[in-house]
């Protein structure tokens, strides 16, 4: 009878083991199909990177719906069919708990459909290295829109965003650059808003330039210089007019005779387009010299011989 006894223990203690082998199987497989399931969302970082630039801009959400309806409400009622919570989503839902040196094109798609809109012919306004001189024009003549000017432009500009894989999803404290990895979020989006910016362009077309610049005006490695220029569409855009802009009283690098500038008008030609340049347009050249209206490069007009 004891030996009969001891191996019913034995046998109980065998299933009793058996049983809690298959209960920690069936644990760690529930733990592995639960890491498979959310993995493409929410991987695992150690910790958030630390990048060069700035971070994500605070409150973006409250920003970019507040610039968004401004827009569509305050500035041009015409595009009051706009849905801008969806265009919120959509701009979140294309960096949000993503690498941010792996966004593509593809991943704005959504946003750009969602908040595109028609250029009227005419009105198309480039540049590059001219920031504060050409949106301070646009402000003061309607008749022009840069891409900052068109519904995209507006709500990114001067903004920062960038995700992580790991929670909340987005990095406030630092964003990659361009020289750290060239496709991170904000890179990617102005070039994509800036293809369909140029695809968008008719008629003639407007480029304002930065002649007091080293080492050239127009550089190749530029957004207009790389994307734009090969995105205006020959046959929608009859002209391009190249402003070629001087600080009032700095260093005159370039005239449209310089080496950059010819190097601009023979990629256009070779595309077909007719091109204008000018050194100095009046009406621009007459914005800067409200800050400098004594120079002599102000005076309205000058003693004929």
């Amino acid at each position: 009878m004891p030996l009969q006894q001891g191996s019913a223990r034995t046998r109980q203690r065998t299933v009793l083991l058996v049983g809690i082998v298959v209960l920690l199987a069936a644990l760690v497989l529930a733990v592995v199909l639960a890491s498979l399931l959310t993995h493409g969302r929410h991987e695992v970082s150690p910790k958030m990177l630390k990048w060069q630039d700035r971070g994500t801009t605070k409150n973006l959400q409250e920003v970019i719906l507040g610039r968004c309806y401004n827009y569509i409400t305050a500035q041009y009622p015409e595009l009051g069919d706009k849905d801008c919570l969806k265009i919120w989503e959509s701009l979140k839902d294309a960096f949000i708990y993503k690498n941010p040196c792996n966004i593509t094109a593809e991943d704005y798609q959504p946003l750009m459909e969602l908040a595109s809109h028609p250029i009227p012919c005419n009105k198309s306004l480039f540049w590059s290295k001219t920031s504060d001189l050409v949106h301070r024009y646009t402000k003061s003549n309607q008749n022009f829109l840069t891409l900052e000017d068109t519904l995209l432009g507006y709500m990114a500009d001067r903004v920062s965003w960038c995700g992580d894989p790991s929670a909340p999803g987005i990095n406030y404290e630092s964003c990659p650059k361009r020289s750290e990895c060239e496709s991170n979020p904000s890179s990617v989006f102005w070039k994509v808003a800036s293809k369909m910016f140029a695809e968008a362009a008719c008629g003639v077309v407007q480029v304002m330039l930065n002649g007091s610049i080293e080492a050239g005006a127009f550089r190749s490695s530029s957004i207009f210089g790389s994307i734009e220029v090969f995105n205006l569409n020959p046959d929608k855009v009859s002209e391009v007019h190249i402003w070629l802009m001087q600080d009032i009283g700095g260093p005159q690098s370039e005239s449209c005779s310089g080496h950059s500038i010819q190097r601009l008008i023979s990629i256009l030609e070779e595309r077909n387009f007719k091109i204008i340049c000018e050194d100095n347009y009046r009406p621009v050249q007459l914005l800067q010299c409200v800050h400098n209206p004594d120079h002599t490069d102000c005076r309205l007009c000058t003693n004929s011989t």
